[in-house]
């Protein structure tokens, strides 16, 4: 049996190829341009802007309701979300005129097998993680061939080098405000006249399940306050790719 040739085994995929295209295309591209050239790219409903509503996330969903309010939005309820990021989905939907939230949850055998006592989020985190969020919106995805998210580089991290589009697994993934700074984001929101999540004003920079967020202190990252001092960064939805294939039901 002939050796297969380095060079296929290394070959990009379809996908990992269409993401790069797109990428130089859309490297300077504004995100009102980045969410347009995303609806072309595969078709509305198709595609999912996947929104935490928390505390950056209505400038995102503006651009997306500028270009289609009928684009699906994506919205996981993990159990253990603010009661007032629940208020602030609901208000920023009608505000926007948002016509397709969807608010996925996770599965429930999966939560009475592993979370009954509901105290996984401090005895193992990244798995609390996952059965609340990187599992279900695996599942969701599914049903779609790109997806849309509101990461900026400014967030550091890994983040600060991550494309405007990525190869995702089997499908595309869209990062309208990664150019966008954060005195570029305070002002959108002021130009757009966007309301803030009601947590902000109280010190949440970045805002995510209760039991996992604090208050950010002076001087800090945006993000210091998920998961502190727990060694921990990001949720997993972000880091692990979404492999699971795109169905064509």
């Amino acid at each position: 049996m002939s050796a297969v040739p380095s060079a296929a085994i290394d070959a990009p995929s379809p996908v990992a190829e269409r993401a790069a295209d797109l990428d130089r295309a859309l490297t300077d591209a504004s995100p009102a341009e980045i969410v347009a050239a995303a609806v072309r790219a595969v078709g509305r409903d198709r595609l999912a802007v996947v929104s935490s509503f928390g505390a950056e996330s209505a400038a995102l969903l503006k651009f997306a309701a500028d270009v289609d309010p009928a684009i699906p939005v994506v919205f996981l309820d993990t159990g253990w979300l603010f009661a007032e990021t629940l208020t602030y989905r609901d208000a920023l939907t009608a505000r926007l005129g948002l016509r397709d939230v969807r608010t996925i949850h996770p599965d429930d055998d999966a939560l009475a097998r592993e979370d009954a006592a509901r105290d996984l989020w401090f005895s193992d985190p990244d798995r609390c993680c996952a059965i609340r969020k990187v599992e279900p919106l695996a599942r969701t995805l599914q049903s779609f061939d790109g997806w849309v998210n509101g990461r900026k580089r400014f967030q550091g991290g890994d983040r600060s080098i991550m494309a405007v589009v990525e190869a995702d697994g089997v499908r595309l993934k869209f990062n309208p405000l990664a150019n966008v700074s954060q005195h570029d984001l305070m002002a959108l929101y002021a130009a757009m006249d966007l309301p803030p999540h009601p947590l902000v004003a109280s010190g949440f920079a970045s805002i995510g399940c209760m039991p996992c967020t604090s208050r950010t202190r002076p001087g800090e990252d945006a993000r210091a306050g998920r998961w502190r001092d727990r060694g921990k960064i990001e949720c997993g939805i972000h880091v692990i790719p979404q492999i699971i294939p795109a169905s064509r039901e």
